[in-house]
C-alpha cells in the first residue's frame, strides 16, 4: 500500500468576495475617517460600491496573508476528521506571542527537509521534552507513562501504530501523526532521518481550526479531551535511541 501522504497543497482559490463588516456608531469625528473615499468615488466607475468592495477585498487580502489561510486536504492521512478534498482554515497566528502547540491539536507545517517538499497536515501526539512510546500492553501509545486513548478520532480499524519507537522529544520540535495512520508516512517513518522525524516549531505554519468546505461537513476542529491527562514533562528525561521499525507499516 502507497503510505505517502502527500504534501498539503497551499489554497489558491478564489478568496471571498466579500463579508458583511460590523457598523460603527454615528459620530461626528467617524464621518472624516471615510473622507477619502468620498473624494475618489466621483473618479472610481461604480462610485461607492466599487469603493467598498476595494477596500473590503483589500482586508481580506491582508487577513488571509497575515492572520487565516485556507488550505486543501489533498490525502486521507487525516481521516475520517479531515477527508480528501476539504478545505481547512488554519490560525496563522495561534503560535505568535508566546503561545505554544499542544498535544492534540492539529498543525499545518513546511515539512521540506523533514518529511518531504511541501506542507502537511498531521495531529501533535508529543511536544519538547515528551516521553513518547509505542505501545503499551494494551497497544495504545503513552506520552509521560500515561496511555492515551485516541479512539475518539483514530480511523476505524486501525491501531494506533504497528511500528513499534521509544523517543524523548527534544525542545523545539513536535512529534506527529496522522490519524489514519495505516495511510500516514509521520514521524515514525523519519525516525531515523536528519531531526529524527520531530518537526521544528519554527516550521508550523499555523493551527488547523475549522472545516469550511464542503458546507455539509463544516465544523470546528476541538483538541481531543484525552491529552488533558497527560502529564508534564520530566525535563531531566534522557532522549531513546530510535529503534529500527518493527513489523509492518503503521
Amino acid at each position: 500500500m502507497d503510505t505517502e501522504a502527500q504534501p498539503t497543497e497551499r489554497d489558491r482559490s478564489p478568496r471571498p468576495s466579500g463579508t458583511e463588516e460590523p457598523s460603527e456608531p454615528e459620530r461626528p469625528e467617524g464621518r472624516s475617517r471615510f473622507a477619502w473615499a468620498a473624494a475618489i468615488a466621483p473618479w472610481v466607475p461604480g462610485g461607492w460600491f466599487t469603493v467598498a468592495a476595494l477596500t473590503l477585498l483589500g482586508c481580506l487580502l491582508l487577513t488571509f496573508t497575515f492572520v487565516l489561510q485556507p488550505f486543501r486536504i489533498p490525502s486521507g492521512s487525516m481521516e475520517n476528521g479531515l477527508r480528501v478534498g476539504d478545505r481547512v482554515l488554519v490560525d496563522k497566528l495561534a503560535y505568535r506571542f508566546g503561545a505554544r502547540p499542544q498535544r492534540g491539536d492539529i498543525v499545518v507545517f513546511d515539512g521540506t527537509g523533514y518529511f518531504g517538499h511541501g506542507d502537511y497536515i498531521k495531529r501533535v501526539v508529543g511536544v519538547g521534552g515528551d516521553h513518547v512510546v509505542c505501545c503499551d500492553s494494551e497497544g495504545r501509545i503513552e506520552v509521560n507513562d500515561r496511555p492515551v486513548d485516541e479512539s475518539a478520532f483514530l480511523y476505524p480499524g486501525d491501531s494506533p501504530s504497528t511500528v513499534r519507537f521509544d523517543v524523548v522529544v527534544p525542545e523545539g520540535r513536535l512529534f506527529v501523526l496522522g490519524d489514519h495512520r495505516s495511510d500516514s508516512s509521520d514521524s515514525r517513518d523519519h525516525l531515523g532521518s536528519p531531526g529524527g522525524g520531530m518537526i521544528p516549531v519554527d516550521e508550523v505554519i499555523g493551527r488547523a481550526d475549522w472545516i469550511v468546505w464542503p458546507f455539509g461537513h463544516a465544523t470546528r476542529l476541538e483538541r481531543p479531551g484525552a491529552y488533558a491527562r497527560v502529564p508534564a514533562a520530566a525535563r531531566d528525561a534522557a532522549p531513546a535511541q530510535a529503534p529500527a521499525a518493527e513489523g509492518g507499516r503503521g
